[in-house]
């Protein structure tokens, strides 16, 4: 007996399989079993002016939707970038001139308010104590003097011109005091280092501090040792306060008359599969040139700091704004061999029509309908597939 390959076995096999399956599925599509008229009564696929036509045992099978003009809240989808919460977050600039000589914390450092952050040999920041502690010695011996000159005043012993003269002087000794108070305080410099100066003690080595701002996360360093700085311009941190981040969204022109401040948003993105609930704060008042879109601020919540800046991440703003459409369910769409969407609408003769269709906004399991139907007409929500087959053949 002449054996075939198993090979050749197998390619029998998975042809008669492919044959039996497909036998099966246009049993079942054309719902011939479902009536024992099936000869007498089996639908022609399409009239004289294009619709098609099934037999009454087929139209039980197949499924109507009124189209309604319905109210409905529109979620407006777009893209955004994660930013800092600006209100919350400041670029730290070198007060003071000099080398940087040691850097004590690192991005990702959670820091507090007026916590080091870097060390700087700074001729500045020595100039600022030693003019604080002149002024202060001036200021205590110009007020002794005129302190004095009152006590002569009084016995007669000097002119009242004399007198005033020297409580003018303690005036201005302590006026430049208190600026020179004013510039150590504004350089960052500790309390224990005024307090020192204030003794009338030294101070064992003058080292210029950047401090922190605000407390937060060091979310940039911008310096390195040995770097000299320039005071007032060199940008030397970014610290951010992360539990609150912004995120620039942007929107189409035809979105921005249904965004309002105040609207619930959801922000997504593969680091958060979850989301974050937000909020919009802000809509801008132009459109930006390189995107020719407007931007919506949103504000979002950041447990964990999951969401950096720069990150790209989509936001879902569910408009609190009603909109209106007709609204159909989206198993009523089709696509055709362009992908261009169409729906089948039930005829007065009984017959369904293939009609395309533009779409608008999804809401949902449904699909806001910009144009090709109207209020009153039925369509097919189950069974399209089906008359689409019939169509086919």
């Amino acid at each position: 007996m002449n054996r075939k390959p198993p090979h050749a076995r197998r390619a029998i096999e998975i042809r008669r399989a492919s044959v039996v399956a497909f036998l099966a599925m246009a049993a079942v599509l054309s719902l011939s079993a479902c009536s024992p008229k099936a000869d007498t009564d089996a639908p022609s696929p399409a009239t004289a002016n294009g619709d098609i036509t099934l037999t009454a045992a087929q139209k039980a099978h197949i499924g109507l939707y009124t189209v309604a003009l319905s109210l409905y809240r529109r979620t407006i989808e777009s893209s955004g970038v994660v930013d800092f919460d600006n209100d919350q977050a400041t670029s730290v600039l070198a007060p003071f001139s000099g080398p940087v000589s040691r850097l004590l914390v690192s991005p990702g450092d959670r820091v507090a308010k007026g916590q080091p952050l870097a060390i700087v040999e700074s001729p500045d920041f020595a100039t600022a104590l030693s003019a604080y502690s002149k002024a202060l010695a001036t200021a205590r011996n110009t007020r002794r003097l005129a302190d004095m000159d009152k006590d002569l005043l009084q016995h007669s012993g000097i002119s009242q011109r004399e007198a005033l003269q020297a409580e003018t002087d303690a005036l201005n000794a302590a006026a430049d005091r208190d600026a020179a108070l004013q510039s150590l305080v504004s350089l960052g410099v500790d309390p224990q280092s005024i307090r020192t100066l204030q003794q009338g003690r030294p101070i064992s080595r003058i080292q210029g501090v950047i401090r922190s701002p605000i407390a937060g996360t060091v979310a940039e360093k911008l310096i390195t040792p040995g770097q000299l700085l320039q005071a007032g311009t060199t940008p030397c941190f970014t610290v951010a306060d992360l539990s609150k981040v912004w995120v620039m969204a942007q929107i189409a022109d035809a979105d921005i008359a249904l965004i309002q401040l105040g609207d619930p948003a959801d922000v997504l993105s593969d680091a958060t599969p979850g989301g974050f609930s937000a909020t919009v704060t802000n809509v801008a008042a132009q459109v930006d040139p390189n995107t020719r879109s407007v931007i919506a601020r949103v504000v979002v919540d950041n447990p964990g700091d999951l969401l950096k800046k720069q990150m790209y991440v989509r936001v879902l703003i569910h408009a609190r704004a009603q909109s209106h459409g007709l609204l159909v369910p989206v198993s009523a769409i089709l696509r055709d061999d362009e992908n261009l969407p169409f729906v089948y609408v039930a005829q007065a003769d009984g017959g369904f029509a293939r009609r395309a269709v533009t779409l608008g906004t999804r809401a949902g399991d449904q699909y806001d309908i910009a144009s090709g139907l109207k209020a009153g007409e039925r369509i097919v929500v189950d069974g399209g597939i089906f008359l689409q087959f019939i169509q086919s053949q």
